[in-house]
């Protein structure tokens, strides 16, 4: 949600951020957005001089009647009793008011960062940094469905019929490995001071109206029928949303808090569901963090978190890329992101594994989200980052460290978490 000082003070920015975003559409909102601000602060001005007029009125009154002068004191008294219906009629106007101008607020795409790339669409996107070199494999690589079918450990079909597209059973080593992948990035994220959390799986609808957009409600997040809740998408909408219509203190910024869950996600949109695997899902689990820090800091915190998922993969020997996603491929709430992506020796590309994000201000005003900073009201940042979705870790894993005799390497840094090296057909 953009903030109304920069519609009051900088239209022109507001504007010029539409364009570098491709939505020329919204142009008008930013002039009608200011107009409607002007009233809302004439009404505000009407309705506030009232008071202090009823206030002033009511002090007079109390003058009189303590002079024992009745009838002004009857004069006052029917004076005062004019002012409440104006003030009511004002009042509607001004949150009839507060509603449009809020809509607004949210239509408008949060000012995007000097960092990022201008372009249209995907295609623009940009490759930071390339970490890890792909492996020259001496026979033909298969892809993760074929190795999780021949080693026992994933049965797509069952699903399918129990379930429908989008779902799966994985057992045995392929199922402890999966596992493996939660605890692991949990316990490095407990490592690098983030706190972690058990949240709720579903949220109510005034909530996660605030935690998503439009879009992500229509194509990706289930609804319980008959139920004021929802099915969480990520555990951010829950962690961020936790913190909806309060005043965080000072002390305790930032907060650094990481979440397993089960994810749903109806995945609506041009990529649909694949017939079989792994890899865009309904139901999928996920390490996810999250920071809420003063403005001043988020920049750092956004590096912080994107080193973590470097980090993240590095452990795994998996070769990925930074890739800095474009001004017209951003989310209107996102300042700044990166994507990180693993190597495909199928595909001999990359493809997403997770997203970061910087959101600054415009998550957090639109939750209602505040703290202090001597003293004055500050809308503080926000930020996310997947740790790890573990149905894309694990194809990267069987994908890249399969071997010629079907078996998957495990990587060393999950040895503890596993309890073996190796998973084979002999298993």
């Amino acid at each position: 949600m953009i903030d109304i000082k920069l519609i009051r003070e900088n239209p022109e920015l507001v504007k010029e951020n539409i364009k570098k975003k491709f939505q020329n559409e919204k142009l008008k909102l930013v002039d009608k957005l200011k107009k409607l601000d002007e009233d809302w602060r004439k009404i505000k001005f009407q309705e506030d001089k009232l008071r202090a007029e009823r206030n002033k009125i009511s002090e007079e009154v109390n003058k009189a009647k303590k002079a024992k002068d009745e009838e002004k004191a009857k004069k006052l008294i029917l004076e005062a009793k004019k002012i409440p219906p104006k003030i009511e009629n004002l009042e509607e106007k001004r949150k009839k008011l507060e509603t449009e101008i809020e809509k607004l607020q949210s239509d408008i795409p949060n000012i995007i960062s000097e960092n990022v790339p201008i372009g249209e669409d995907a295609s623009k996107n940009v490759v930071d940094e390339v970490i890890g070199k792909p492996r020259q494999f001496d026979f033909k690589p298969k892809n993760h469905i074929e190795i999780s079918e021949s080693l026992g450990m994933a049965d797509f079909e069952s699903s399918a019929r129990v379930a429908g597209t989008g779902f799966y059973y994985i057992e045995d080593k392929l199922a402890i490995l999966n596992a493996a992948l939660i605890n692991f990035a949990r316990d490095l994220m407990v490592s690098k001071g983030f706190r972690y959390v058990e949240t709720p799986l579903m949220l109510r609808g005034d909530v996660m109206n605030k935690v998503t957009d439009l879009h992500d409600q229509e194509n990706m997040i289930y609804k319980i029928e008959k139920e004021d809740l929802y099915l969480i998408g990520t555990s951010e909408h829950s962690l961020i949303g936790r913190y909806a219509g309060k005043e965080i203190p000072e002390k305790i910024l930032p907060l650094k808090q990481t979440s397993y869950s089960m994810c749903f996600r109806k995945e609506i949109g041009s990529h649909g569901i694949e017939e079989k695997g792994l890899f865009r899902t309904h139901q999928f689990n996920k390490v996810e963090m999250i920071v809420i820090c003063k403005p001043e800091d988020s920049g750092k915190f956004f590096n912080e978190l994107k080193n973590i998922s470097i980090e993240i993969f590095k452990k795994l020997e998996i070769p990925i890329r930074v890739l800095r996603i474009c001004s017209g491929d951003l989310g209107d709430l996102k300042h700044e992101q990166v994507d990180i992506e693993a190597y495909s020796p199928i595909k001999d590309d990359y493809y997403e594994v997770g997203s970061c994000s910087n959101l600054t201000d415009a998550q957090a005003r639109k939750l209602k989200i505040s703290t202090r900073i001597k003293g004055e009201r500050v809308i503080p940042h926000t930020l996310n980052n997947t740790a790890i979705a573990t149905s894309r870790a694990l194809i990267t894993i069987l994908e890249n460290h399969q071997q010629k005799d079907g078996s998957i390497k495990i990587p060393k840094a999950l040895w503890n978490y596993t309890g073996f090296k190796t998973i084979s057909k002999k298993d």
